[in-house]
C-alpha cells in the first residue's frame, strides 16, 4: 500500500498539526528538539513522496553542511575557539568558535525541518482543503488565497507544455545560438501570459455563471467529516502540546549559543518530558500511517 493515511483525516487535524511543527521547528533551537524535527520531518516527507522524496534529501545534506561550516566564518561570538584563520592581508586573523558552530548546525536544522514541513504541508493541504477550513470565515480571502497559491504551480506546470510542444518542432528554449534561445524563451512566455489572461477570463465566466457575488447567503458542500479517529488525534495532540508548552515555560527548551553556551542537559526532567513530547506529537502522522499500513497487511493475509 503506496498512501499517505495522515492526508486522509479532517483538515483540522492536518492543519493543526503542522502549525505545531512549524512553530516547534522555528523556536525550538535545542539540539535535541532539532534533531527530532530533521529527523521526523524527513520521515513524513518520505512517506508523502515515496521514492521521489531521496533527490529532495539528498540535496539537503549539502545545505546542511554548508549552513553549518559558513556560520563561524560570519561570526566570532564565543570564547572555545577551534582555530584561528585568516587570509593574507585581506581578512586579519578570526577565530572559529565552537558556539558559533554548534548555532550553525542548529540554524541548519531548523530550516531544514521548516523546509521539509512546508513542502509536505504543500502536499498534503490542498485547496479544498484549506478553502474549507477558513472559507466559512472569510470566503473572499479564502478564495484568493487559494487562487494565489495554484498560480505558480499552474504556471510551472503550463510552461514545461509549452517548452515541451516547441522542442517538439525543433524550437525549443536549449537550441540554437544565444539569440534564437532568448527568442524562443520570449515566444513561451508570451504564450504563457495569453493563456493566463484567458484563464483569467474564463475563471471569471464560470464564477459568475456560479452566482458568486449576487449577494445571496452561500451555501456549501463538504466531503469532510469529523470523525472519531480525528477525536481521539486532537486529544492526543492538544495533551502533548500542554505538555511541550508547560516544558518550555519551565526552561527545558532552553539554548543559547551567544556570547556564551547554555544548553538545558539531561539531568533536567523538563528536557526530557519535552523531548519525549515534542518526538510523540512530530511522530503521529508516521505512527498513523504505520497503523494503516499494518492493518492493510493483516487484511491482506487473510484473503
Amino acid at each position: 500500500m503506496n498512501r499517505d493515511a495522515f492526508a486522509e483525516y479532517h483538515p483540522l487535524i492536518n492543519f493543526i498539526f503542522y502549525i505545531g511543527a512549524f512553530v516547534g521547528g522555528m523556536f525550538f533551537l535545542h539540539p535535541a528538539f532539532v534533531l527530532c524535527a530533521v529527523f521526523f520531518a524527513a520521515l513524513h516527507y518520505r512517506i508523502v513522496k515515496g521514492r521521489a522524496a531521496w533527490h529532495f534529501l539528498s540535496v539537503l545534506l549539502p545545505l546542511f553542511i554548508f549552513l553549518t561550516v559558513v556560520n563561524p566564518v560570519f561570526n566570532t561570538y564565543g570564547d572555545r575557539v577551534l582555530f584561528v584563520w585568516h587570509i593574507g592581508s585581506l581578512i586579519p586573523e578570526r577565530p572559529y568558535t565552537t558556539e558559533a558552530l554548534l548555532y550553525g548546525m542548529a540554524l541548519g536544522g531548523m530550516f531544514i525541518s521548516v523546509l521539509l514541513w512546508f513542502a509536505s504541508y504543500n502536499a498534503e493541504m490542498t485547496e479544498d482543503k484549506f478553502l474549507y477550513l477558513f472559507g466559512r470565515f472569510s470566503p473572499s480571502v479564502s478564495l484568493v488565497l487559494t487562487m494565489v497559491l495554484r498560480l505558480v504551480p499552474n504556471y510551472q506546470r503550463k510552461a514545461g507544455q509549452l517548452s515541451a510542444a516547441r522542442k517538439g518542432i525543433g524550437k525549443g528554449t536549449e537550441e540554437g545560438s544565444t539569440s534564437e534561445k532568448v527568442e524562443h524563451g520570449l515566444t513561451v512566455l508570451s504564450a504563457l501570459l495569453s493563456w493566463a489572461l484567458e484563464g483569467g477570463i474564463a475563471t471569471a465566466d464560470s464564477m459568475r455563471s456560479r452566482g458568486y457575488g449576487c449577494g445571496r447567503k452561500r451555501t456549501s458542500f463538504s466531503i469532510y467529516r469529523f470523525e472519531s479517529r480525528d477525536r481521539l488525534v486532537l486529544c492526543g495532540m492538544a495533551g502533548l502540546l500542554l505538555v511541550l508548552g508547560v516544558c518550555a515555560l519551565q526552561g527545558g527548551t532552553q539554548a543559547e549559543y551567544t556570547p556564551g553556551l547554555s544548553i538545558a542537559g539531561p539531568d533536567n526532567f523538563y528536557t526530557i518530558a519535552g523531548v519525549v513530547a515534542y518526538a510523540l506529537f512530530l511522530a503521529i502522522p508516521a505512527g498513523i500511517n504505520l497503523t494503516e499500513e499494518l492493518k492493510w497487511h493483516i487484511l491482506r493475509s487473510k484473503i
